[in-house]
């Protein structure tokens, strides 16, 4: 049995930088694996740059917390946290862009990101995660298993990346200190 440990990290700007091409792939391989996450297929280069600088940007800024996952080299996933600024809102985040890389899945990196987004999200204070996704997709499953509530659905809320509208379902976790 082949033993899979990615490192995990939260990435400063200046880190994810460097790592702009594999976070490219990583967000090209999701999409093209049908992951609607707000691209459609084919994802233009210029696209998925402009993308990760803004994700760069907003962690530059503190409003954004970006974990890398890497074996032996190889970006294989990522996650964000997107922080709530609004005075009324800085107890909260945002759980954004969960992605694994189709030759890293069903070894658990999912499950470890999303433990990671939890530590960073206490770390930065925040008390209440939301999210949304595809139903009947394994994301939604693994949510579930990991004790996220159900919020609420809406139909026809966005695009796969075929082009087809699909209904996203919201969920909710209240973290514990």
């Amino acid at each position: 049995m082949t033993l899979f440990v990615p490192a995990i990290q939260r990435v400063t700007a200046e880190a994810a930088r460097s790592l702009v091409p594999p976070l490219v792939e990583l967000l090209r391989d999701a999409v093209s694996d049908g992951a609607s996450v707000g691209f459609l297929h084919p994802i233009p280069d210029a696209v998925a740059r402009r993308y990760w600088d803004e994700v760069i940007a907003d962690v530059a800024a503190g409003s954004r917390v970006l974990l890398v996952a890497s074996l032996d080299g190889a970006v294989v996933g990522s996650a964000q946290l997107g922080l709530c600024a609004k005075p009324n809102g800085v107890h909260r985040a945002e759980v954004q862009k969960v992605l694994v890389h189709t030759r890293a899945r069903r070894h658990g990196l999912g499950t470890a990101l999303m433990a990671r987004l939890e530590e960073e999200a206490r770390a930065e204070g925040r008390t209440l995660l939301h999210l949304d996704t595809q139903p009947e997709r394994a994301a939604e499953w693994m949510y579930v298993r990991l004790g996220w509530i159900w919020a609420g659905e809406i139909p026809a809320y966005a695009r796969t990346p075929d082009g087809g509208l699909h209904s996203t379902i919201f969920y909710y976790k209240l973290l514990h200190p």
